[in-house]
């Protein structure tokens, strides 16, 4: 009986110069270039993620009048409450 794959096929398009340094990263590190492609694409998605949570902070900041300096006072108040 055929095992049935886990993970889904795609087929990217890239420019030679990027296909080049793809491989060459790859055989570089030793892994393959499936390896290389799916971490660079989690390293995408988390770094989206964490851009949208920046705005997001900055938004709230200015709607509460909160500036860089209070947040450190703000966050060691916050913890020393959950140490209790």
């Amino acid at each position: 009986m055929a095992t049935k794959r886990i993970s889904k096929l795609m087929t990217v398009s890239l420019p030679p110069s990027l296909y080049e340094q793809a491989i060459k990263t790859a055989n570089k590190e030793g892994r393959t270039n499936s390896e290389l492609i799916r971490e660079c694409l989690r390293r995408y998605v988390s770094d989206k993620n964490w851009r949208k949570l920046l705005r997001y902070g900055r938004r709230k900041a200015l709607q509460t009048g909160l500036k860089p300096e209070d947040i450190e006072d703000i966050v060691d108040e916050i913890r020393s409450r959950l140490l209790r």
